[in-house]
């Protein structure tokens, strides 16, 4: 899968969700999703926090397989600027 597909999975939790922050998932060289409050697309764009992980990991992270704190904690993914919002994201992937 990849990231379009993704994105389309995530539209309608992310249209319902009532997030209203930014987020980028920085796949690398296999693209990125933002996420700005109701939309989502795959073209990058400054947001209030990114998160850094493979296209595999983001996958099971998005499946429920790899738990976030986990990730965090073993260098899976990395996070830069605002923590609190990648808190909120559970609201979004939960």
């Amino acid at each position: 899968m990849g990231v379009q597909e993704i994105a389309a999975g995530l539209k309608s939790k992310v249209e319902s969700a009532g997030f209203d922050k930014s987020v980028k998932f920085d796949t690398g060289s296999d693209g990125v999703i933002v996420i700005d409050g109701a939309s989502i697309s795959t073209t990058d764009a400054p947001t209030d926090c990114t998160i850094k992980l493979s296209l595999d990991d983001l996958e099971s992270l998005i499946a429920g397989d790899l738990n976030p704190t986990m990730a965090f904690m073993t260098g899976k993914l990395k996070i830069e600027g605002d923590m609190s919002v990648a808190m909120a994201l559970s609201q979004l992937i939960g």
